[in-house]
């Protein structure tokens, strides 16, 4: 199914009866990184979606914050008649949830390896590069030079999906995390890289109704790789 919104062609799924339940997926990924788990869940009308510049959602044609993810998903809802969803939302689409949820009601919040707290993690090519810019004539040789250090995500990027990936990734949103009001269960990988699971500590600790579930041994994708024991503790939470 597609909806046109912000005058962008966006692709989502949407099947079952009962409470709204929207998965939200990482970057990069797309509604099949959600859909196994989003098959598991009983009672519930299931909405997953690919977001605008990710699998068969058009491409932002400007750089977008993750506000302006979050005001794209007022109206998404609005358009499919979504109040007051559960929100379960993976690595940056929980980011744009925590965003949503600061300042929309919602029935509850799920996040998986969904850093908010800001943190300088550079690594030793990174500061290479942010040193190498200071050279004369290193301009011409800059997105050569972005695309051989940045990271994955970005290399795999589009020119404007990479200007994206640096607005998101550099917004800090413990605010808003603090504003959240609904019950909010973090499932966090122990062995998360992406989002180290120090970082899930210090979001469950201002959050105002929240708590914290680890996984031990489980990475980044720890609702995937612990799909069975992940469904039956949500089953219990929403």
């Amino acid at each position: 199914m597609t909806a046109n919104i912000k005058d962008l062609n966006i692709n989502y799924i949407q099947y079952g009866e009962g409470k709204d339940v929207v998965l939200l997926h990482g970057w990069g990924q797309n509604i099949a990184m959600m859909q196994p788990l989003g098959n598991e869940l009983q009672n519930c009308r299931i909405t997953i979606l690919d977001f605008p510049g990710f699998g068969e959602s058009e491409e932002p044609k400007e750089v977008w914050t993750v506000e302006t993810y979050s005001d794209f998903l007022e109206i998404f809802f609005q358009e499919l008649k979504i109040k007051k969803p559960i929100i379960i939302g993976h690595s940056f689409g929980g980011r744009v949830a925590i965003h949503y949820a600061s300042s929309h009601p919602i029935e509850k919040l799920i996040l998986f390896g969904s850093p908010c707290i800001r943190k300088e993690r550079k690594s030793m090519k990174e500061s290479i590069l942010k040193s190498a810019k200071k050279l004369p004539g290193i301009g011409r040789f800059q997105e050569f030079a972005k695309r051989h250090i940045g990271s994955t995500d970005y290399k795999q990027s589009s020119p404007m999906m990479r200007d994206i990936l640096v607005k998101v990734v550099n917004q800090d949103l413990s605010n808003q995390a603090k504003r959240i009001q609904c019950p909010t269960l973090l499932i966090w990988g122990t062995l998360d890289e992406a989002a180290p699971i120090e970082d899930a500590r210090k979001l469950e600790s201002i959050l105002q109704d929240g708590a914290l579930i680890e996984l031990p041994g489980c990475t980044h994708y720890a609702y995937l790789e612990a799909l069975p024991r992940v469904v039956s503790i949500l089953e219990k939470f929403i």
